[in-house]
């Protein structure tokens, strides 16, 4: 094999393919570049460089995904920023028990692919309209647009999940619907530009992560069901 070759396939490895749902806004932003290419290059530049943050944005990784039963696998790319028991939202029908919650913040530098944490059914998938405060707030939670995921395993385990629009995000797409079965680390949406994931782990299970970590959609896990060991403690090095 030439160096050029492995060369190539290394630059080839490093680059995702864009999703399909990203490919509009691509093609929006190539034909823009080049009209103004044509009539103004300093402007045709600049849009140059926003469609290519467009293509970065939108891309979707391949993730190796764990398969043993009873871990429950973050569904988004990015910083956990809350980690606090509350009751789960009214639109999951969980009741009004307390869970651990899992916050993660998305970026717009992040993958905005989300993702199943378990293997099962969807029993739930509601769209609630509402504002558009910053994501990393608590109260975004409960004011901000956003869509609600439960997940059922074969095992009658639940596991929510909800999609919270951000500042700059206006659009939650789904890829799946309700009662479909779904695989653990499955694709089952995405947020356009910025966002905040939280999950809602099933009564009594503790989270696996902390505050600050960063976690990568499918691969990252979240909790342990099989597990007997004590909540870990972090430190920031």
């Amino acid at each position: 094999m030439s160096d050029g070759h492995s060369l190539l396939e290394t630059i080839s490895d490093t680059l995702a393919p864009v999703h399909q749902d990203g490919h509009k806004f691509v093609a929006i932003g190539a034909v823009l570049t080049l009209l103004f290419f044509l009539l103004w290059p300093p402007l045709g530049w600049l849009l140059a460089g926003v469609t290519a943050w467009v293509i970065y944005f939108f891309r979707d990784p391949e993730r190796v995904v764990p398969m043993r039963e009873g871990l429950i696998m973050a569904p988004a790319d990015g910083k956990v920023s809350m980690i606090e028991e509350v009751r789960p939202p009214t639109e999951l029908g969980l009741g009004d028990e307390p869970r651990v919650r899992v916050s993660i913040f998305l970026s717009v530098f992040d993958v905005h692919i989300n993702r199943a944490p378990i293997a099962g059914r969807i029993t739930r998938s509601i769209y609630i309209p509402g504002t558009f405060v910053n994501a990393a707030l608590d109260k975004a939670s409960e004011d901000n647009e956003r869509r609600a995921w439960l997940v059922e395993a074969a095992n009658g385990v639940e596991v929510g999940v909800v999609q919270i629009a951000g500042l700059v995000a206006r659009r939650i797409v789904a890829f799946k619907k309700e009662g479909d079965g779904i695989g653990v680390g499955e694709r089952i949406g995405l947020i356009r530009f910025g966002s905040r994931v939280d999950t809602f782990l099933p009564p009594g299970q503790i989270a696996r992560v902390s505050i600050g970590q960063r976690a990568v959609g499918g691969e990252t896990m979240l909790a342990d069901l099989k597990s007997d060991e004590p909540e870990r403690d972090y430190r920031a090095t």
